[in-house]
């Protein structure tokens, strides 16, 4: 820095007290100054700019999102149908069916043994049933394949979190121990610079005496 301000300076050049503190606080400050500019270019060096597709999101709220009307209408059927009030519900109403067909409690059946019109009714059910408990699978497995994604973007926050702390743990032991050690050294100089200069006051106000 000195030669810088004076570059004529020789080695055996005199600089007084007042001049040598303001030099060590600007060299101070620019160490400073650099450990921060080194900790962020760290920074900026690990963790990027992280794409939108790397980040880290709600799986239900992107899959939720995205359904259809019929997918939503695919997964309350199959919620519904895989119930304990589906089944409960099914068995009361073929059981309804078949009594009011064999005991004729108002003097009337619509359909007859063998129940031909409830074996239709059943296999129509079963038809429709089958393809929207697919969809409602197929939306599970969109469900596993979001969630297998967020996780490994997750993982991958994580690590590059792990690998900050570590970049910055090293350049702490590396650089910040050299830095600190300096700053001390400026620190013992300065403190000398002031015991000299309180000396010789103390020298010059007793040779006035």
């Amino acid at each position: 820095m000195l030669k810088t301000s004076y570059p004529e300076s020789q080695m055996d050049d005199f600089i007084t007290y007042k001049n040598l503190s303001q030099y060590c606080m600007d060299y101070l400050g620019q160490i400073i100054e650099r450990a921060n500019d080194k900790n962020e270019a760290i920074k900026q060096q690990v963790t990027g700019v992280m794409p939108e597709s790397e980040r880290p999101f709600n799986v239900e709220d992107r899959l939720t999102a995205s359904y259809t009307f019929g997918q939503r209408v695919a997964d309350s059927v199959a919620r519904f149908g895989g119930s304990w009030t589906f089944i409960i519900s099914f068995i009361m109403m073929m059981a309804i069916w078949m009594l009011i067909n064999v005991l004729h409690p108002f003097g009337w059946n619509f359909d007859p043994y063998p129940f031909i019109l409830l074996n239709l009714a059943l296999s129509t059910i079963a038809a429709i049933q089958a393809p929207l408990i697919m969809m409602s699978q197929n939306r599970a497995a969109d469900y596993d394949r979001l969630q297998a994604r967020n996780d490994f973007n997750v993982n991958m926050e994580s690590e590059r979190e792990i690998r900050l702390l570590h970049t910055k743990i090293d350049h702490m032991v590396q650089q910040d121990q050299t830095d600190l050690l300096e700053i001390q050294k400026l620190q013992t100089e300065l403190l000398v610079s002031l015991s000299n200069q309180v000396a010789q006051l103390r020298q010059e106000m007793n040779q006035e005496k």
